[in-house]
């Protein structure tokens, strides 16, 4: 099973964050007071982006927050077969250096003093996108099918829930098993997908994981056995 992990690094030497002086202490001069976030993000996505996809993965999502007198920047990455903790770190390191790197040349990233979030997605961000579908395949999903017909002679009707297994995924469809059967969806028809949480797994894996302990001292009995 592959961990995933969340990794916090404050930019700036020493783990301390990053406090610019003079015009780039704040907004450049002749800017509107607190700047276009929307603007800082695509500029920030410009030098972060590379990195991540060099380092392999997949650029999920990027933010910018205030918090107090400092900005949050948070990127989510996440790659087939997850990212580990020791990924999540390298990754951070790596887009911390490429943001010093950004700065030293002049490029107006973030006003002031940030701090740097890197993380993996949790199981509550949407499945919006054909590699998300195929990295959640044999999990439990519901997603919202739009203005489907139940047969092909019917005619459409209005949007539904529905609630299915993700068999399969490509790049243009997704098969879902359901209480009906099996079901092949373009994503044209699908909003976004919302892994469910199964209880009932981890209550058998709980079990299994018992009786392999009960096992393991059936073991050792017989072994204590042969020695008298």
């Amino acid at each position: 099973m592959t961990q995933r992990g969340r990794a916090t690094r404050p930019t700036g030497p020493s783990g301390r964050p990053r406090r610019t002086e003079g015009p780039r202490g704040g907004e450049r001069v002749g800017a509107p007071r607190g700047g276009d976030l929307g603007a800082r993000r695509a500029r920030l996505r410009e030098v972060i982006e590379p990195v991540v996809t060099a380092a392999g993965y997949d650029l999920e999502d990027l933010s910018v927050s205030r918090a107090g007198r400092r900005h949050v920047v948070r990127v989510i990455v996440d790659a087939d077969g997850g990212i580990n903790l020791d990924g999540v770190a390298d990754v951070s390191r790596a887009v911390s250096a490429a943001l010093d790197a950004a700065e030293e040349s002049g490029a107006d990233l973030v006003a002031g003093e940030y701090q740097l979030e890197v993380s993996s997605p949790g199981v509550d961000r949407p499945l919006t996108l054909p590699r998300h579908w195929r990295r959640n395949v044999g999990r439990l999903v519901k997603v919202t099918v739009r203005g489907a017909a139940a047969l092909p002679e019917q005619r459409a009707a209005g949007d539904r829930q529905l609630t299915g297994r993700v068999v399969e995924a490509d790049d243009e469809r997704v098969v879902l098993e359901t209480d009906a059967g099996r079901a092949e969806h373009g994503y044209a028809e699908l909003g976004p997908g919302r892994v469910q949480v199964e209880f009932h797994r981890l209550d058998e894996i709980d079990e299994a994981d018992e009786a392999d302990d009960i096992d393991d001292i059936d073991d050792e009995d017989d072994v204590e056995d042969e020695e008298r």
